[in-house]
């Protein structure tokens, strides 16, 4: 089979990533070197050299947009549909993981799901039931710390307040809260996640059909995944699921919901047999750019080793401006943008 087609356009790292064994990969791809490009052609090889089924393929994504774009890449250089493809967010392909088997997840047929405004206004009215304050029990925090547990794959009765009065209160509102929702028939977007790993590990044999059927998994962006998307991988995964993990450390931006760049890291551990691909040629930025961000980032301890490097021009250099806060910060940047674009 002629499959230069899928590698021409391809760097050398790229090609090795593309065309790497059926077996559990790492591929860390630094910003600006072709990660999306990476994972499409990685499942236009699955599909047509490994000869793979599309219906046994699971590609994850983090938004609805990359997921729609992904796929229309795939079509795009296949050149036929691909309608058998699970290709989704997490709490996308959870959702309609759990519309399969609410009876078997404890849930009701016709389940809604809450999304974040929904969650504070029920979290309101718990506390406005308790007549608690909300300038205390911030239904923002409230709802962090339900959220966060839920990420860690606890429930209520899993908590322990260890003395504290103000965690024994939490864990109150968080059960509160678990009630409320069982009543109702909601699902929040951490519970969409929790429910999936508990059907998969409640219902062995549902999850075995699941990975027999699921033999290629893979995941982009995988430095923002928490310890509850993590875990729903391994799950799928099991002892001989062909892993495809596609992320950078050094783009790990979103702790503050919950992703833990310290997965990238685990994988080596869960995984020792894994091939590890660097890419580290960037198409983006000037040089000058990654001169800097290398000299910021080698910083960090916690990390694989790579230095980006790129073909294009050296560029201009960089202006540095120290701000007084976030606001002047902000009104720096926009007016820049706008000087250059009036400036062509």
């Amino acid at each position: 089979m002629d499959v230069s087609h899928l590698l021409d356009s391809l760097n050398d790292a790229q090609r090795q990533a593309v065309s790497a064994p059926l077996a559990p990969a790492l591929v860390l791809a630094g910003a600006g070197s072709g990660k999306t490009r990476v994972l499409v052609h990685r499942i236009a090889w699955l599909i047509q050299v490994e000869n793979v089924s599309p219906y046994g393929i699971l590609a994850v994504t983090f938004t609805n947009k990359a997921a729609a774009e992904m796929r229309s890449r795939i079509e795009a250089l296949l050149g036929i549909p691909v309608d058998n493809l699970w290709v989704g967010t997490f709490h996308g392909l959870a959702h309609r993981l759990l519309r399969r088997h609410w009876r078997e997840a404890g849930l009701v047929q016709g389940f809604q799901i809450l999304d974040s405004e929904d969650q504070q206004r029920l979290i309101r009215r718990l506390l406005k039931g308790l007549e608690l304050d909300e300038s205390t029990w911030v239904p923002r925090e409230v709802q962090w710390f339900i959220n966060n547990q839920k990420d860690e794959g606890r429930r209520p009765d899993d908590l322990r307040d260890e003395g504290d009065v103000s965690r024994r209160q939490m864990i109150h509102l968080y059960r509160l809260y678990q009630d409320a929702c069982e009543r109702s028939g909601l699902v929040d977007f951490a519970e969409l996640l929790l429910r999936a790993q508990e059907l998969w590990l409640k219902n062995p044999e549902l999850l075995d059909t699941y990975r027999r059927r699921f033999r290629h998994i893979l995941v982009d962006e995988f430095q923002d995944t928490n310890s509850a998307q993590y875990l729903l991988v391994k799950l799928l995964a099991g002892p001989d699921g062909n892993l495809f993990l596609v992320g950078d450390e050094d783009q790990s931006i979103y702790s503050w919901r919950g992703a833990d760049f310290r997965n990238v890291m685990r994988v080596r551990e869960d995984y020792p047999e894994a091939h590890l691909i660097v890419l580290e040629q960037n198409y983006r930025s000037t040089g000058t750019i990654l001169d800097a961000a290398h000299g910021v980032i080698q910083a960090n301890i916690q990390r694989h080793p790579k230095e980006l490097w790129t073909e294009n021009d050296t560029g201009v250099q960089i202006t540095r401006y120290e701000a007084y806060n976030e606001g002047e910060e902000a009104d720096y940047v926009v007016g820049e943008i706008q000087r250059l674009v009036a400036r062509k």
